[in-house]
């Protein structure tokens, strides 16, 4: 090992005299950085470097204490402290500080930002007040020092007014609209009227204003906007013994009510029927009628005996005469082929040959 080490040295020592004579400089890689003669890896996010590295091990990283993060590659021996969200700055905490990221800042109700960062804010001010004589002007906003005039319903911000140029603007891009003067630099996006949600659309998105939708076909709407709906729901069904006593509309569901004693619906009928009066009708009752379904009549039995009795009695007379009239028919054929060429003495019945 020793051999090793000082073969390495040696070997070190002949390229940084080479460097030097030849008048070459050390220039480490972007994740990398110099410590005397050794490019040194840095220290991932959320650590920082314990020992730097050397010509026989890498460098030595250890994580950020508690109230501090790393939010890069570094060579840092510490870490950054934690920002602290100043309510005497008008701020107050919008996501706490982590070992890879600060803390976010935004401002307090009643500020405005004064200092942004990328996530949040480092500084706001209170809104200014208006004196009396004075009303708080609806179509500009602030940034910085300046009081910006705002763009027009239909677009957004390009560049925010300096003391020089007034606010720049443009339109807002597809599928997204405002419908407001606005100091925003992106409009907001167009609202989509989603059949899975008993929705379809009333009116579609434009660059002044946002898709309205309405109810579906038997939906009514349960989170009703300023001019639409976002979100509907199926009427309900009445069950069998119920009616629809008020009918669903596109903002209100379905009323049912149970039917009384001496009434029935199968779940459809705007009201519950009545049970049909058997006896009213001269029939007999069969079945009882429900809340969900109507008595069943029939005929009276004695009505039935008389029914089937009248129907019988013509019908057997008919079969009387037509077998007399069969009988009559073929009797008189009978005795017409017998007397034939012959005297026949009906009172004896008995038929004799003309010689005789």
């Amino acid at each position: 090992m020793t051999v090793r080490r000082k073969h390495l040295s040696a070997a070190s020592l002949l390229i940084l005299m080479i460097k030097v004579f030849s008048g070459q400089t050390l220039t480490c890689r972007e994740e990398r950085y110099q410590v005397g003669n050794e490019c040194c890896p840095m220290c991932y996010p959320g650590s920082r470097v314990r020992t730097d590295c050397s010509e026989v091990r890498m460098t030595s990283c250890l994580p950020c204490l508690e109230g501090t993060y790393m939010n890069q590659l570094t060579s840092r021996r510490q870490c950054f402290p934690c920002s602290r969200c100043d309510e005497g700055s008008g701020l107050k905490m919008k996501s706490p500080c982590t070992i890879t990221s600060d803390t976010v800042c935004e401002p307090l109700e009643g500020f405005f930002c004064v200092d942004p960062s990328d996530n949040g804010c480092g500084a706001a001010q209170k809104h200014r007040s208006c004196e009396p004589g004075q009303c708080i002007s609806q179509n500009e906003y602030q940034t910085g020092n300046e009081c910006c005039p705002m763009c027009l319903p239909g677009s957004r911000v390009k560049t925010d007014c300096t003391k020089v140029k007034t606010t720049s603007c443009q339109p807002c891009l597809e599928g997204t609209y405002m419908n407001q003067p606005t100091g925003l630099k992106l409009c907001f996006p167009c609202s989509h009227c989603d059949g899975g949600s008993g929705l379809k659309m009333k009116s579609s998105c434009t660059k002044t204003s946002d898709t309205v939708c309405e109810p579906l076909e038997g939906f009514y709407c349960v989170d009703p906007s300023d001019k639409g709906c976002r979100a509907a729901q199926k009427h309900r069904s009445c069950e069998p013994g119920q009616c629809i006593s008020q009918k669903g509309t596109a903002s209100t569901d379905s009323v049912c009510s149970d039917c009384s004693d001496g009434s029935f619906s199968d779940g459809t009928f705007p009201s519950c029927r009545p049970h049909t009066q058997c006896e009213t009708k001269n029939l007999q009752l069969l079945k009882p009628g429900t809340t969900s379904t109507d008595a069943e009549c029939g005929e009276h039995s004695s009505n039935k005996t008389i029914t089937i009795i009248g129907i019988i009695v013509p019908v057997l007379f008919l079969l009387i005469v037509i077998s007399a009239a069969v009988v009559f028919h073929f009797r008189d054929r009978i005795k017409s082929s017998l007397c034939s060429g012959k005297i026949c003495i009906q009172t004896i019945n008995m038929c004799y040959d003309s010689d005789r």
